[in-house]
């Protein structure tokens, strides 16, 4: 791949979604949104080594897909008034330099515009997560469906009704106000989440890791934070990410080997994410949140204030996830709370717990098995130890996390 061709895909990964979100917002048509980028996509391809990477990359490409836009509204001769009106609104954005000055406007009006309006009320909980995920996280529905811990036709069908519903709609790309807002807003925190999670912990593939999936969850946050100031869950989930992300350059060697969090150089945590979740954690804490997200940024708070491994509450950590089971009951959270109840209390509370989760509520869920190999090898029964890595690392499907399931699976015959 040359140097040419390596910019063009650096610059749709970068640019995709606010490409989608622009021409939403116009078309008010999600799938018709997602082939205009790919058109520009195609049409860069061909043009750009002959041509070379303009000055603006982002800009070039918006008006490549607006433009075949609007040559597919005039061959049609679409006559219809909301067709006419989207004509003229391309129209003008190529007056005066306007396409450029576009990919300049506020990056939260348009990509907020666009995840508003796929997590709205009429759509299911799961298809407001899947369709997000797929047209602002750029994620295949492979990825989504390990999210999850479902199957890939059942999220590609979830996607596919829930763009045929709000293409049947008619609905706006843009933010809701009063009271539409506050009921959209959950699925909005949730889906900017699961943006985050499959960034920290890639589910698939050879990368432990996706930082731009982070910084683009991250993002959202803070524009989140910023329309909303006085939400404590929106200052929750933006400290738990920002807290979550100060340890991503840790979580891995310089051989990309996975490291756990107890065992992390915690001198390469970023100090200034710390900081600025932890001032998100206060500000969220003196509004008076105790909701799911505030409750799961102080427990990363908890491993942030730390200095050393040994130095962490786990009595705290373990009160706080008792907690957060009240108020959002789940059996990953169970799976979670079983760890923290192993390393504040011994590994034989934690395996207590963890007989009392269902194994069939989490179906080829990695960490389920990892974790009790991890309460086994403590107490010293290294045999199961061994059977229960083994079959975690069958489970999942990054590489990296695989290598360090089997790496410990040995270490339990030493």
């Amino acid at each position: 791949m040359d140097e040419t061709q390596r910019a063009i895909e650096a610059t749709f990964r970068i640019e995709r979604a606010r490409l989608i979100a622009g021409l939403a917002r116009m078309l008010r048509d999600v799938d018709r949104a997602e082939e205009l980028a790919q058109d520009a996509l195609v049409i860069a391809l061909a043009q750009w080594p002959k041509s070379g990477v303009p000055a603006n990359p982002g800009a070039w490409l918006m008006t490549a897909a607006k433009r075949r836009a609007l040559d597919a509204l005039r061959q049609r001769k679409m006559r219809e008034r909301k067709h006419v009106e989207i004509a003229h609104t391309m129209d003008e954005a190529f007056d005066g330099g306007a396409a450029e000055a576009a990919m300049d406007d506020d990056l939260g009006d348009e990509l907020l515009g666009l995840i508003f309006t796929a997590c709205h009320p009429m759509l299911s909980r799961e298809a407001r997560a899947a369709l997000t995920l797929r047209v602002v996280g750029g994620l295949t529905t492979d990825e989504i469906a390990r999210a999850f811990l479902t199957s890939e036709p059942t999220i590609a069908q979830r996607i596919v009704r829930a763009k045929k519903a709000i293409a049947k709609a008619g609905l706006r790309f843009d933010v809701p106000r009063g009271t539409e807002r506050a009921a959209r807003l959950p699925s909005v925190l949730e889906v900017v989440y699961l943006i985050f999670n499959e960034g920290y912990a890639a589910t698939a593939g050879d990368d432990l890791v996706r930082p731009g999936l982070c910084l683009e969850a991250q993002r959202l946050g803070r524009v989140l934070a910023a329309l909303l100031p006085e939400d404590a869950e929106v200052l929750g989930l933006l400290a738990l990410m920002e807290i979550q992300a100060s340890r991503l350059h840790a979580r891995s060697g310089p051989d990309g080997a996975f490291i756990p969090l107890t065992e992390q150089d915690r001198g390469r945590w970023d100090r200034l994410l710390i900081h600025r979740g932890l001032d998100a954690l206060s500000r969220a804490e003196k509004i008076g949140g105790s909701g799911p997200y505030v409750l799961q940024a102080a427990l990363a708070a908890c491993h942030a204030i730390a200095r050393r491994a040994e130095d962490t509450d786990w009595t705290r950590i373990a009160a706080l996830y008792d907690r957060l089971r009240g108020t959002m009951p789940s059996p990953v959270v169970d799976l979670n709370r079983a760890i923290a109840h192993s390393m504040a209390f011994g590994p034989e509370a934690g395996l207590a717990l963890l007989d009392d989760i269902d194994a069939g509520a989490l179906p080829g869920y990695a960490p389920l098995p990892a974790a009790r190999g991890d309460f086994l090898f403590r107490a010293g029964r290294r045999g199961e130890a061994r059977s229960a890595f083994a079959a975690a690392a069958a489970l999942t499907r990054n590489a990296k996390e695989r290598a360090f399931l089997l790496a410990r699976a040995e270490a339990c015959l030493g």
